[in-house]
This record gives structure tokens, sequence and C-alpha cells, in this order.
């Protein structure tokens, strides 16, 4: 299913499970449903309100929603308790799109359903001037999930593949070598038991239309645009292009794209959410065993 690190990666194979490293995403039907097709990458030529496995309507997944919920929570809650104990194991969900794929909505409604306390979010902003001065792998470094958390990314560090590709912000020459600086990053990452969950929320340009007009058409949605976004909207070849590239190359058996129709905002949240609990079921944490003697530690509470 995933490409190789290092160098250009060889694209997944739908359907057949690849002796991959990060094998929690690519033994399941959901992984299969949304890895890479082979070959090169053509972003037009996948449906952005496309439903291939799961749900076919709304009611359908809010029902199948609730019982995704039940389990996550549980194995959430074993992964952070597995930590306690020594385990050194996290995830790491990636979530990238273009404006108002769903990201918020993604954070909303699928890490929503977990307990807060074992969730590291960070929403990466413009760098800052102390970060411009760094590599910019500098300020994703700082906010990796420690142990047992489930960290999420709202945007992350394909913006600089992405956002300086299109506005021609470095260098070709320096941006070329970003991509396989992010391979072995995320290589590295596997290596320390972080399971790197990388989603494509893909919608169409029409969706983007009607979903920035609703939110003009709703004063408590205001705050939620940015006038710049028409701007950015004129570039939308560029950036569907920017991703196709970035989609390519950082397609590792380590870290996989997964592309998730977000045109069907449901279908979306559904998508993330089973990914996120194949990934946990396969992980398959444990609660740590006890370092004392339960039974003798009823008889001390019962008589103190």
């Amino acid at each position: 299913m995933a490409g190789r690190a290092g160098g250009k990666p060889s694209m997944p194979t739908v359907g057949k499970t690849a002796p991959a490293v990060n094998r929690t995403v690519a033994d399941g039907r959901v992984g299969d449903a949304f890895s890479l097709p082979t070959g090169p990458v053509d972003l037009a030529a996948i449906k952005p309100n496309a439903t291939p496995v799961g749900p076919k309507r709304k009611k359908q997944a809010a029902k199948l929603m609730e019982k995704i919920s039940v389990e996550l929570a549980g194995l959430q809650e074993k992964l952070y308790a597995e930590a306690m104990g020594g385990g050194r194991r996290s995830i790491l969900l990636v979530l990238q799109g273009m404006d108002t794929s769903g990201k918020d909505g993604v954070v909303e409604h699928v890490v929503g359903l977990v307990n807060p306390a074992g969730v590291h979010l960070v929403s990466f902003k413009k760098p800052t001037k102390e970060e411009l001065q760094h590599d910019f792998l500098w300020r994703i470094e700082k906010q990796l999930p420690p142990s047992g958390r489930v960290g999420v990314f709202n945007r992350s560090h394909y913006e600089d593949v992405l956002v300086v590709k299109v506005h021609k912000l470095v260098p070709q020459r320096e941006l070329t070598a970003r991509y396989p600086k992010i391979n072995d990053f995320e290589a590295r990452l596997a290596a320390q038991g972080v399971v790197v969950v990388k989603c494509f929320l893909h919608i169409s340009k029409e969706a983007q239309t009607e979903r920035l007009l609703a939110r003009l058409d709703d004063k408590t949605k205001f705050w939620k645009y940015n006038p710049g976004d028409v701007a950015e909207r004129a570039l939308w070849p560029a950036y569907q292009d920017a991703y196709a590239l970035a989609l390519q190359r950082c397609n590792t058996e380590s870290a996989p794209w997964f592309i998730v129709p977000g045109d069907r905002k449901w279908y979306r949240n559904w998508a993330v959410a089973a990914l996120l609990l194949e990934v946990l079921r396969a992980m398959d944490p444990q609660y740590p065993a006890a370092d004392f003697d339960p039974a003798a530690e009823q008889k001390r509470v019962a008589a103190s």
C-alpha cells in the first residue's frame, strides 16, 4: 500500500497488504479504500464526493459514529494508560487540505470523541520571526505528541512545500530538498513509536464556494472568513499541483498518505474516525500490569 522511504517513493497498491513499517494503517479495508492509487497523483481524477467504503447516507454515518466513538475512546484510554506504564507509542494525525476542507470540523467531530487529556492539538500558522531563523522542521519537532497521546496537526510541516511552493517563498533548490527531509523526519518518528496518519481532505472548488458563501451568510461565521481566501482561490490550480507533488513524493511506508473525500462533511468525519479506529485496533494498546498486589491493597483501603 505504501511507498518506500528515501528517494522517490513507490506508490501504494490499493487492496493489497504491503510489508510496510507502519502496518497499523496497511491492514484494514478503510486504509485500503483511501490510500493513494498507483502511479502519478491526479487529484482531478479522484472524486471529492465519493463514498468508496462505509456509509452511503448521513443517518447511517451518524449511527456508525456512535459505535466508533465508544471503541475509539476506550482504545485511546488504553494508549494513554500504556504510556503511564512506560510505553513509548503515540499517534500523530496530520490534517491537510484547502481552505474550508474541514480540518476544524474533523478536530471537533472526530478528535472530540476522545478524552481531551490524551490529545495534543496544534494548529500551525504563518511562521514567526524566530521560527524563520531555524530549519522549517524546527517548530514541528517542538510540538510532537508525548507518549500515549493522540497528536493532531491542523496544518503541518507540509505547509512548507505547499504555500511555500505556490508563492515561491524559497529557491527551487531548497524546496526540492524539503521532500526527502520530510520523509526522513517521518521515518524517524515511526522508528520512535509515533504512528503517523496523514489525511488529505479532498474537496472540490464548488464545495469551497458553497462553504465560503455560507460563512458570509451567517454573522456567527464571519470570524472564520478571511478576505484573503478569495485571492488564494485564484491559485487553486497551483495548489492542486503542489498537493499532488507533495502526496506523491512523501507517500512512504512509514507515513503513507490517505485521500479522504471531503465534499460530504458527514462522510469525511466518518472516514477519519474509521481510519483512527483502524490504527488503534492494530496497535492494540494494553493497560499496564499493576506494580502492587491488588488484593493486599484492597485490604489496606478497607482497613484505612
